[in-house]
């Protein structure tokens, strides 16, 4: 079996592959300070619970935007695992031709969701990704990576209005009943269910101006179920997009 683990800001996604589907996935929350220790007997945890022998997993790969924890984690691998991960990282074999600059600050995350998007779907493409931050990644038909958008994301605004507002709670983003909120908190909910996907759309349609034609638009990510309903330009919603994207570049390294 293959390991698949994303160390996103907000969330560890961890996802385990037999004959090239996921069999079983998890999402922790991610804790910086978490020990080595700690984070060995979570996964063994996790794994025993789902009845999955660790011996059985022989190898995997590793994307993370959370450097401090990237040598735990491949130290666990190495360790309780008994393989030596891949981890991405500049010089790995993408089979995308990176055109960000400098190309080592592409997060690798949006590298790796990149890789997914344009094996299954082909190119022109654009990726939006709702996490801590929402990010927008475009690939040509040629398999460049052409570049993006990264912007809030929809928890980190809702808990940075209500820290900076004093008056206004903090809140989750479940629809609201009504557009026209008839208190604070629905009216909080409308201006972050309907106002995220309203700004997405507008950057994919000024993405579409750029480029001169209309790309596919897919999404993935914890939020993209919740945020794409609203959305007028999102086609198609892959949570396992990154996922999915690690076990197809593993494959190309082998």
């Amino acid at each position: 079996m293959f390991l698949a683990i994303d160390i996103g800001n907000t969330n560890l996604v961890i996802g385990v592959f037999a004959d090239g589907r996921i069999i079983k996935k998890w999402r922790l929350a991610t804790r910086r300070d978490s020990t080595r220790d700690e984070y060995s007997i979570l996964l063994r945890a996790v794994f025993r619970d789902a009845g999955i022998d660790p011996k059985t997993v022989t190898s995997g790969a590793i994307c993370s935007v959370v450097p401090i924890l990237t040598p735990k984690i491949e130290g666990i691998l190495s360790s309780d695992f008994n393989f030596e991960p891949l981890v991405v990282k500049p010089g790995i074999k993408t089979g995308l031709v990176i055109l960000y600059e400098p190309p080592q600050e592409v997060g690798a995350d949006r590298i790796v969701n990149s890789i997914a998007g344009f094996k299954l779907f082909g190119g022109p493409l654009i990726i939006v990704d709702f996490g801590t931050a929402t990010t927008f990644d475009v690939v040509s038909s040629k398999g460049e990576y052409i570049g993006g958008v990264i912007s809030p994301g929809p928890v980190v605004s809702a808990e940075a209005l209500s820290v900076r507002a004093s008056k206004l709670p903090k809140i989750d983003l479940q629809k609201p009943k009504s557009i026209i909120g008839r208190n604070t908190i629905d009216a909080m909910r409308s201006g972050f269910y309907y106002g995220h996907p309203g700004a997405c759309d507008r950057i994919i349609e000024k993405i579409f101006e750029e480029l001169g034609e209309k790309p596919s638009v897919i999404a993935t990510g914890g939020l993209a179920e919740t945020v794409v309903s609203e959305s007028i330009h999102i086609s198609k919603v892959l949570p396992d997009l990154t996922l999915e994207g690690l076990r197809i570049l593993f494959e190309m390294n082998q």
